[in-house]
């Protein structure tokens, strides 16, 4: 008995040791990558570099760091998305994201305003980014992305379908990459290019603009420049992980 103990015990810490290894795989840089201009967004342990995406202090209500993620869950007194606390114009964003099922979340990019709102009967603000989304959501199981191919994972929300699909699994990692140089836009989903567009596509164009122009009824607002913003993560009430976010900037 002992010794089926004890060889219990090595094993345990065996896994143990094979799981932190594999942990700090995670939010991390190569020589490589820091020498090839990378930089990142997460340090996989604290908000640094993260805030409420109008500029306040990490909404702890309704996002937190767990398990080396960035992590949103829902709040039904009022809901923030957060923003890079840097910004950028042209670059090359990677990241990776686990989404629950039936959720929707997106990552938000060249950022127009922000609108900061108090819904009847929440006793918190709302908080919102109006840019550029690349959106996430469970395709099949998310009624906002089975009502339009412009509204799937990796499109240009409610703008541009993405050319390729990608499958979506709930509750697994996924990889993709948003890069942006000059006028210029591609989305990737898991290592393949779905989209790409450029940003005097009149429709794209013509979004930009009324983001800038159209506030959230009863809001706060604050316009942004043109062609630089934050990098801003949606919480639309759905439980999501990010990590692995890493920026590389083109410009």
């Amino acid at each position: 008995m002992r010794d089926r103990l004890i060889r219990l015990a090595g094993a345990s810490l065996l896994l143990a040791s094979v799981a932190a290894a594999q942990g700090s795989l995670e939010n991390r840089l190569t020589a490589d990558e820091r020498a090839a201009g990378w930089r990142l967004l997460f340090d996989g342990n604290t908000t640094e570099g993260w805030r409420e995406v109008t500029g306040l202090a990490f909404p702890q209500s309704c996002w937190s760091v767990e398990n080396g993620c960035l992590r949103a869950r829902p709040n039904p007194q009022g809901f923030q998305d957060l923003r890079t606390t840097t910004l950028y114009g042209s670059f090359d964003l990677q990241f990776e994201w686990r989404l629950a099922a039936g959720g929707n979340s997106g990552v938000k990019y060249l950022v127009q305003r922000t609108d900061r709102w108090q819904r009847k009967g929440e006793p918190e603000f709302s908080a919102r980014a109006r840019g550029l989304e690349y959106q996430i959501a469970d395709d099949l199981g998310n009624p906002d992305a089975r009502s339009s191919p412009m509204r799937a994972t990796a499109s240009l929300y409610s703008f541009l379908a993405p050319y390729r699909r990608v499958e979506v699994k709930p509750g697994a990692y996924h990889r993709s990459r948003i890069i942006v140089k000059g006028g210029h836009v591609e989305h990737w989903m898991d290592g393949v290019e779905v989209l790409d567009f450029d940003l005097s596509l009149p429709v794209v164009a013509d979004a930009l603009r009324q983001m800038r122009a159209k506030a959230q009824p009863g809001a706060a607002s604050a316009v942004l420049p043109e062609r630089e913003s934050f990098i801003s993560l949606q919480n639309h009430g759905s439980e999501i992980e990010f990590r692995n976010l890493k920026i590389k900037r083109l410009d």
